[in-house]
Order: C-alpha cells, then structure tokens, then sequence
C-alpha cells in the first residue's frame, strides 16, 4: 500500500495470475490477505478497470497494473465497488468505516518491514 491509513499499517499479499494469451488478455489480480474495502469482495477479486477485458490495453505492463492497484486500494473510489455495503458505509458513516478497516487490519495485515535497517 502506500501512505494513508489505515491499510498503510500493514502489509497485504496479492496475487497476479497471467494468463497463457497474456498479453493479449489482462492479469487477474486477488488480495490474499483479507482486507475491509469497497473495491474488494469476500474472496479478494478487486475491481480493477484496467484489467478489464473492455479497457485492457496490450501494451498495459505488469508495473501500470500494479500501481493503478495500489492507488486503487490506497483511496477507495465509490465508482470501483464490489461490496456496496462498505461503499454506502464509507459515504454515510466515514467515521465508522475507516474505524473498521483499521481493526480489520490490525487483524489480518501482516507487520510492514521495517525499511530502515
């Protein structure tokens, strides 16, 4: 993740699957560490428009994809929604929401490594 929290108090694993016609077809993207937010749902399939079938591009590198992820997941956008709940929770009760993700990640986010040794 980046700088904002709460998801910057942790680490989160994600897996990006290529497939065999890549790059002809985008990479799927799956958080593996659980995380509370409105552009991922219960099994970790983010809402990614860049690797979109309609918007992939085959020039697109791994890198763009990566960082568009990360952004993504850094400031929820309330038009990249798979769980409306969280979405209309993050828009009705900001307060409550963003003291949920940090209890969610303190839960389930790894420890980030400490950069400076």
């Amino acid at each position: 993740m980046r700088n904002n929290p709460p998801y910057n108090t942790g680490s989160f694993r994600f897996e990006l699957i290529f497939s065999p016609n890549h790059p002809l077809e985008p990479p799927c993207a799956t958080l593996r560490t659980p995380i509370y937010h409105p552009s991922v749902d219960l099994e970790g399939r983010v809402c990614q428009p860049l690797t979109s079938h309609m918007h992939w591009e085959p020039t697109t590198r791994a890198i763009q994809v990566l960082q568009d992820l990360l952004l993504q997941l850094d400031s929820p956008d309330p038009q990249r929604v798979l769980r409306p709940d969280l979405a209309r929770e993050l828009q009705e009760r900001p307060e409550d929401f963003w003291r949920r993700a940090e209890e969610h990640t303190r839960l389930h986010a790894e420890p980030r490594p400490d950069t400076h040794t």
